[in-house]
Order: structure tokens, then C-alpha cells, then sequence
């Protein structure tokens, strides 16, 4: 769903790169509380993951293709705050190094496919969580829904965004059915990874999963007859809890997501691509700005095996994401002043 250039005019473009500007700002005031020495380098990676997982277009419909957003993916393993600024840094990637997605776009990019998808996608996990057994299974299940949800609502976000600064006279309510309805079915295919992903992170460490916090259920002893609270158990020491094998095993796999898997996605265009050559909405684009990047395209300029180029674009860009990523969230880490570490998390029952 990224948006090139040409398809806002400049005052909408310039108003959204005000309101991207302002969430990423809240953003890192509000990962602050979000990122432990743990869970820093976990948001690093959950940026790389994601930067290699939106390289997957799948098929949808004839002749249409999507990929992950990511937004609920990343709230829900990182949080909220943190998932904004782990899109943020990816469409940034994506925008200066690969062409993709424009310049002048960025902020809409940012608005629609980070802030929105986190934010819907964050709200209706939460939402779910609180009246769903708190069982493992039911952290899948949101995780599901909200990813699920969390695309369609990014859909109508470009259309309003669209609505107000297009740069061609289109019918708006064609533009809205056209996205909401296909990006529905893209959003199956999100939900399907993002809860895949959750699933797979939960079963080896459930107390990385930012959404999973606080969400295990008192255990109950009964004692002359009368359930009672159990005692609290001692919690786990950060040293003997690193995440060193989670971060090698996520890291590993976005690299072959990138370096290996991506060669054969599906070369239909996205979602927007279909709907904007369908309705003429991309009648007034414009190349983008970054067209003769070296790796434009997620490809090595120069490498003319069609598989090595691509290959190595992926596995530059995921090692470019998680530097950058992994930079920034120590930053954020670092700035951080007063009150005490995250509290420990709870591992979901059947974790013991």
C-alpha cells in the first residue's frame, strides 16, 4: 500500500508529514516506558522482520497481490508506541534506499500504514483480550482479528486522505469499496502471519510479548475449603532470561524471508497499485526521486542474475533495518529517565 509520488498534491502531503511528524514525537516519548534492555533489540528486529515480510506479495484476487503492513504485528509484540516507530523506521528504508513508496509521501505512508494499522489494529487486540479466556489461544485469536481488521482500516484511511488531497477527479465511493474490499482479503492473509508470528514468539517466550502482559489470570489454592490467591513466584532474573536465541532464530529468518523466499512472490501489482490503474487515481504519478538508488527496485544495480540481485537488495535491506531500528531503539532506551523498568512480565498459563 505504498503510496508513490504524485498521488497527494502537496499541502495534504505536507499536513499528513505534520501529523507523522507529530505521532513519531509521541511515539518515542511513549516507547520510553514500552522498551527494556530486552526488548530493545527485540524491536530492532521486529523492524528487520517486518521489512522482509512486506517483500512477500502474495496473491489475493485475479490479478492482485498484498503484503504485511505489519502495524498489529508490531503493537503487539513491542507495543504501541514502539510498533509506530518500528514502521516508521521501515518506510523510511523502504522510501530512501529501495524507491519505494514516495518522498514526498512519506508522511501519508507513515499516517496510513504505521499509525493507523497500530493504532486500530493495537485497540481491537486490547479490546478482545479483556473479554476472551486468558488462555494462550486467546492472544492468537486477537492477534488475528486485529491484524485482520487493521488493513481495510488503513484502506479507508488513504481514501479519506485521497478524498481530501487527490490529485485526480475520481468518484470517492468507488475508490472506498474498490480498497476496503480488496485490502479485506489482504487483511486475511496479514492475520494469518501476524498470527503466526504471535504464536510462534509466545510458545518459547511468552514474557516478551508486550500484548501478553498482565494478562495471566491470579493462581488459586484452596485452603480449609476457600480459594485463595498463591503466593507470587520469585520472577526470573533479566540475565538468566536474554533473548539471544529468540533475536539469532528471528534474525536468521528474516534474512532468508528477504534473501531467499522473496524471489518468488507474487509479481502482481498490491492492492492500491490494482485500484489506482483500475480507477485512474495514478494518472498524475510521478517517478520517484530516489529511482536511481543502487538497490531501486530491491535490486543491486550492476548484479544481472535477476535472483542474486534480489536476494542481496533483501539481505542488505534487513541488515540496514535492524542497524537502524536497533540504533534508534537503544536511543529511546537510553533517554529514558525516572521511574522504574517495565514490570516483568507474566508468562500465559501453561508456562510454568
Amino acid at each position: 500500500m505504498h503510496v508513490p509520488d504524485g498521488f497527494i498534491n502537496a499541502p495534504v502531503s505536507a499536513a499528513a508529514g505534520v501529523v507523522a511528524a507529530g505521532a513519531v514525537a509521541v511515539s518515542l516519548r511513549g516507547a520510553r516506558r514500552e522498551l527494556d534492555e530486552r526488548t530493545a533489540p527485540l524491536a530492532g528486529l521486529v523492524a528487520a522482520f517486518v521489512f522482509a515480510a512486506q517483500m512477500l506479495n502474495f496473491p489475493v484476487a485475479a490479478g492482485t497481490s498484498g503484503h504485511l503492513l505489519g502495524g498489529a504485528l508490531a503493537a503487539i509484540l513491542v507495543g504501541p508506541f514502539t510498533g509506530v516507530l518500528c514502521l516508521s523506521v521501515v518506510l523510511l528504508m523502504q522510501g530512501i534506499l529501495f524507491a519505494d513508496g514516495g518522498l514526498t509521501a512519506l508522511g501519508v505512508n507513515i499516517t496510513v500504514m504505521g499509525v493507523v494499522t497500530t493504532v486500530v489494529g493495537y485497540a481491537v487486540f486490547r479490546a478482545l483480550v479483556k473479554v476472551l479466556p486468558k488462555k494462550r489461544p486467546s492472544i492468537t485469536v486477537s492477534a488475528f482479528v486485529a491484524a485482520l481488521l487493521s488493513v481495510p482500516a488503513a484502506a479507508a484511511a488513504f481514501t479519506l486522505v485521497y478524498a481530501v488531497g487527490g490529485t485526480t477527479d475520481v468518484p470517492i465511493g468507488q475508490v472506498l469499496t474498490a480498497m476496503v474490499g480488496v485490502h479485506l482479503l489482504i487483511g486475511i492473509g496479514e492475520a494469518t502471519i501476524t498470527a503466526l508470528t504471535v504464536g510462534a514468539v509466545i510458545a518459547v517466550r511468552p514474557d516478551l510479548v508486550y500484548g501478553a502482559r498482565g494478562l495471566t489470570a491470579p493462581l488459586k489454592l484452596r485452603v480449609n475449603g476457600e480459594l485463595v490467591d498463591a503466593p507470587a513466584a520469585e520472577p526470573v532474573p533479566v540475565a538468566a532470561r536474554s533473548p539471544r536465541k529468540l533475536l539469532l532464530a528471528g534474525l536468521v529468518t528474516s534474512l532468508l524471508l528477504a534473501g531467499f523466499v522473496s524471489f518468488y512472490a507474487s509479481a502482481n501489482p498490491d492492492g492500491l497499485e490494482k485500484v489506482a490503474a483500475d480507477k485512474g487515481i495514478d494518472a498524475k504519478a510521478e517517478d520517484h526521486a530516489a529511482a536511481d538508488s543502487p538497490l531501486a527496485d530491491y535490486g543491486v544495480q550492476g548484479i544481472t542474475d535477476s535472483r542474486l540481485s534480489g536476494g542481496l537488495a533483501g539481505v542488505i535491506g534487513v541488515g540496514v533495518t535492524v542497524v537502524a531500528g536497533t540504533g534508534v531503539f537503544w536511543a529511546v532506551r537510553r533517554r529514558r529517565t525516572g521511574g522504574t523498568s517495565p514490570a516483568s512480565t507474566s508468562d500465559i498459563p501453561g508456562n510454568a
